[in-house]
């Protein structure tokens, strides 16, 4: 029996069939489910799912033969304009298979590229973008020379016509693949000058001593709804730094930073980062290392997890080996934050705080306050509690102090003022001279 389903469509957009084969993939049937999110977030209506039963891909067309015929027959059937296959196809299956199907051929891979390459909005996320895009295509312009040189053979009687075609063919595609090499080192050159201009924004950030916080996650776990509800509690003018947020996938690519004041000269600097998917191409994960920067920098990460999805444990593994791949040290401290528990059909109790995990709603006042009661209570574990006296010659001191610290008492004497305040190392040496007591 076919393995083909009908999909119901929605909108009016470009009609595409999604495929995929098992390959002894325990959660084979949830990538295909994101695939066909991932398509959406594409552009495109998806019209039908065909999948194959077998561990091991058939090396010229992906699928096996019977397999590819059926996709053809869906295609036609369905009126799919586009497949899109759950993996990244080398240059000759993609060629092969296009040809068989007679169908546009898209990867997993390129589906992620072109999602990334809408979404881009900075001038460091574009540039990161078409490195990876141009990378992927370097292989591959082959397919598209490939197709005007058999025509042009075909279309000739005679053998030296038809050499002379494909040693045409042959210097064309040198130059594409020099044009495209140059403009690869030319956007890299440009992207090093931007990232040094972003290494030193996050310098400045660290020399300022406010601590740093880090939301990373699964893409649409909710990391930028929770970076607006704590800047809608703990924020002047909050609306003026809301983030994007939309329950799509890969909604936000740039990094955001924004400060967050708790009570009490409590501050912090919290970064929104690029969500993570499955099989995120490594094309993406090597640009987008300097994007993230803020999270391998960070004294905190805040881990968001889709509560909400079944498969959430194959997202916190996906995420922790990102992580891992971009270099962040396994020794910062990090909280589980398991948003979306409003959205459970087992109607989980939140807010509800379990060592370093949370269950939570970002949506809800009551859970964000306890993360950042989690937050302050990690990121400013180490501080220093004094009482200083300090002349009334030296007002600049005191206002330093109201400024950067939380302030237990203020009081005065004939000398100057007294003060009880807790605040980090690097400011309390500011005014060590002051210190008449260590708590």
């Amino acid at each position: 029996m076919p393995e083909t389903k009908t999909l119901e469509t929605t909108t009016k957009t470009i009609n595409a069939l999604i495929s995929g084969i098992t390959k002894r993939q325990e959660d084979f049937d949830y990538t295909m489910t994101e695939l066909g999110e991932l398509a959406k977030a594409g552009g495109y209506t998806v019209v039908a799912d065909v999948r194959q039963k077998a561990d091991f891909p058939t090396g010229a067309t992906y699928f096996g033969s019977g397999k590819v015929e059926e996709i053809r027959e869906a295609a036609e059937l369905h009126d799919a304009s586009v497949v899109i296959v759950n993996d990244e196809l080398s240059p000759s299956q993609l060629r092969n298979l296009e040809k068989q199907i007679k169908r546009h051929v898209v990867d997993r891979t390129q589906l992620i590229l072109d999602i990334f390459g809408t979404r881009a909005r900075s001038k460091q996320a574009k540039m990161q973008v078409e490195i990876a895009q141009l990378r992927y295509a370097l292989p591959r312009l082959r397919n598209q020379t490939a197709g005007f040189d058999q025509q042009g053979g075909g279309s000739t009687g005679g053998g030296g016509a038809a050499l002379a075609n494909r040693g045409s063919g042959e210097t064309q595609l040198e130059m594409d693949k020099r044009v495209l090499t140059k403009r690869i080192s030319h956007i890299k050159h440009a992207l090093l000058d931007e990232e040094q201009n972003a290494a030193t924004r996050s310098s400045q950030r660290t020399a300022s001593d406010i601590p740093t916080v880090a939301l990373v996650g699964y893409t649409n776990s909710g990391k930028s709804t929770t970076m607006n509800g704590l800047l809608n509690l703990y924020a002047d003018r909050p609306t003026d730094k809301q983030v994007f947020e939309k329950d799509m996938l890969f909604a936000t690519l740039d990094t955001s930073v924004r400060r967050i004041d708790l009570p009490g000269n409590r501050q912090f600097l919290l970064s929104d980062t690029v969500g993570f998917v499955g099989k995120l191409p490594t094309k993406l994960v090597d640009s987008f290392k300097a994007t993230l920067a803020e999270a391998k920098n960070a004294d905190l990460l805040i881990h968001v997890v889709d509560y909400a999805d079944d498969h959430y444990p194959e997202m916190m593994k996906v995420t922790e080996k990102t992580l891992k791949d971009i270099g962040i040290d396994e020794n910062v401290p990090v909280i589980e934050a398991f948003n979306k528990a409003d959205l459970r059909a087992d109607h989980a109790e939140f807010p509800e705080v379990n060592g370093n995990q949370l269950i939570y709603s970002a949506r809800d006042d009551a859970s964000l306050r306890k993360l950042a009661d989690m937050i302050e209570a990690r990121i400013f574990a180490n501080q220093v509690t004094a009482t200083y006296q300090i002349p009334f010659t030296d007002g600049a001191a005191v206002n330093y102090i109201n400024s950067v610290a939380k302030i237990a008492k203020t009081d005065y004497n004939e000398t100057g003022t007294l003060i009880t305040a807790t605040m980090s190392k690097a400011q309390a040496a500011r005014v060590q001279k002051y210190a008449l007591e260590a708590e």
